[in-house]
């Protein structure tokens, strides 16, 4: 209270607010709505929008396996289409591994990018019947039986057990090899005068 009081003695205005003009506020609020109105309008009445085609199946088989298995040299100058990974031409962007590259492939942005909607066109009865019957002409009558199913299932049986019995050689040279590598070179007359005839095993 004293505070106050001396400040009012002094003749020190504290109660000072700054004072707006409504109506210049209200007029410039009323401007920018206008503008914002004028910019939806405007952005709204660009053209008439993109027509697209609807999607439809690949005719190429998407590659995967040909780098399966290969070593790369990845520099970080190198550009986009010999880095690591699966390279989108279309989009020009670079997926880690298959499973995201087959989401992006399928995804929207690709196939915009492609020139198609997300949509897929309703097939008429006699499209349907068609391609049942190209289906039907593929298929040669009696290509498959039980048999057949049998004789492929010991055929790919047979040639797992191949590919183990060559993985199991190549295993057994290797070790052959590295026994070899790893046996010590021992002068003879060294060995003669330590009184042993090298560190081999004595087994026959």
């Amino acid at each position: 209270m004293a505070q106050t009081s001396n400040n009012a003695a002094a003749g020190v205005d504290n109660t000072f607010r700054r004072k707006f003009d409504r109506e210049e506020y209200l007029e410039r609020a009323r401007e920018r709505e206008r503008q914002e109105a004028e910019g939806k309008t405007k952005s709204k009445s660009k053209g008439p929008p993109v027509q697209r085609k609807p999607l439809k199946h690949r005719d190429y088989e998407v590659d995967l396996e040909s780098r399966l298995g290969k070593t790369q040299v990845v520099t970080p100058i190198a550009p986009l289409s010999q880095q690591a990974g699966y390279y989108c031409s279309v989009c020009e962007c670079v997926v880690k591994d298959s499973a995201n590259y087959l989401d992006h492939i399928n995804g929207k942005k690709h196939q915009r990018a492609l020139g198609m909607s997300m949509r897929v066109e309703r097939a008429s009865l006699q499209q349907v019947q068609e391609r049942f019957e190209v289906l039907k002409k593929r298929r040669v009558p009696g290509s498959f039986s039980e048999q057949d199913l049998d004789e492929r299932i010991l055929k790919q049986q047979q040639e797992e057990e191949e590919r183990k019995r060559q993985r199991r050689e190549r295993k057994k040279e290797k070790k052959k090899e590295r026994a070899v590598e790893e046996e010590p070179e021992i002068d003879p007359d060294v060995a003669a005068m330590m009184g042993f005839g090298g560190f081999g095993s004595s087994k026959k």
